[in-house]
């Protein structure tokens, strides 16, 4: 794809150029959203490369914003990097632990375009969040579609936006609000990179949506319980902290209390109880067995009887009958196998 970079970046604001709107016609019921006027906003980091529709469906890189009015796609201009990609890829393998204690699947849809139409059916303007998050999947009908189309589709429960030279409060944050997103996270790491403003400190800002506007929140409202300060920390960790995983465990429980669900129905977790159970009691049995014949008199081998053919599936009948009744390790081998 051929695309020129506009002479500004977009630090200096947008400037809308003489261009058409374009983009495939759709009906909408729903009149869309008033959004702030294009010179109001700012995305800055961002370089603003001329882009088609035509061209921005032929491109496969990242964005942060096309605009249909200013024929204009602004792209982050640090490389993407480690540190800017983690937080995202942690807050996935996080949900997935406060899923399995709820007992019920949490979808993250990564960095899916976000698509809002004008009322007479072209596209308006195309955002890409860096994670997104449906605590229903089972309810959202996005398997054959190619973006999440606001008035059209359910808006995901969180988007998550990171923060490094990218600051969403001057752009993004003002058209999540006015398109109606109900709950916004953004992540500045602790781990700095070189183009970093000094001014912007690490932290994780929770927004949520009330009558119209954002305001900002100590707590998640998506996941009960769960605080920015407990967010932002466990997205930075090298590896999940014991306190994490215990506030996970509190945010899956008190999902599972609103949907009377819980680990018992999750397919893995309760895979691996039964699985726990069984070796426990089977455990709990050899020790019987070894106690008994100890009292009788009779020697037995190390690993006896764990290395009894059948002896964990053996009814517990069977087991005391033959532990009471044989004459030797080698016998009680015997009464096992004949059962």
């Amino acid at each position: 794809m051929s695309v020129s970079r506009a002479a500004s970046a977009c630090d200096a604001g947008m400037k809308a150029p003489d261009a058409e709107r374009s983009g495939p016609a759709m009906p909408r019921a729903k009149a869309p959203p008033a959004e702030p006027a294009p010179s109001e906003l700012e995305f800055t980091g961002c370089t603003a490369v001329s882009m088609s529709y035509e061209e921005f469906h032929r491109y496969e890189g990242r964005l942060e914003v096309w605009d249909a009015e200013l024929q204009t796609a602004w792209m982050v201009r640090e490389p993407t990097s480690p540190t800017h990609e983690r937080p995202s890829h942690r807050l996935a393998r996080l949900v997935e632990r406060i899923a399995a204690v709820r007992g019920s699947a949490i979808e993250c849809y990564g960095a899916m375009d976000l698509l809002l139409r004008d009322a007479l059916g072209p596209v308006r303007r195309i955002m890409q969040a860096d994670q997104t998050v449906y605590l229903h999947p089972s309810r959202v009908d996005l398997l054959n579609a190619e973006a999440m189309r606001v008035g059209e589709h359910s808006f995901p429960d969180v988007v998550l936006e990171v923060d490094h030279t990218t600051d969403v409060r001057r752009g993004k944050l003002r058209l999540y609000e006015s398109w109606g997103f109900p709950e916004l996270w953004v992540e500045v790491p602790e781990r700095r990179t070189p183009r970093r403003p000094e001014s912007r400190p690490s932290g994780l800002t929770i927004h949520l949506l009330e009558r119209g506007a954002y305001r900002s929140s100590p707590v998640s409202r998506a996941f009960p319980g769960w605080t920015a300060q407990a967010i932002h920390d466990a997205m930075n960790e090298p590896e999940p902290s014991a306190r994490t995983h215990t506030i996970l465990e509190g945010v899956g429980r008190a999902l599972g209390a609103r949907e009377g669900t819980g680990p018992d129905d999750d397919p893995l977790l309760r895979s691996l109880r039964d699985q726990s159970r069984t070796e426990g009691e089977a455990e709990d049995r050899a020790r019987m067995v070894r106690a008994m014949l100890a009292s009788r008199g009779i020697d037995v081998s190390e690993g006896f009887p764990a290395n009894v053919p059948a002896f964990a599936e053996s009814p517990v009948s069977v087991v005391v009958a033959a532990a009471l009744h044989c004459e030797s390790e080698q016998d009680f081998r015997k009464r096992i196998r004949e059962r």
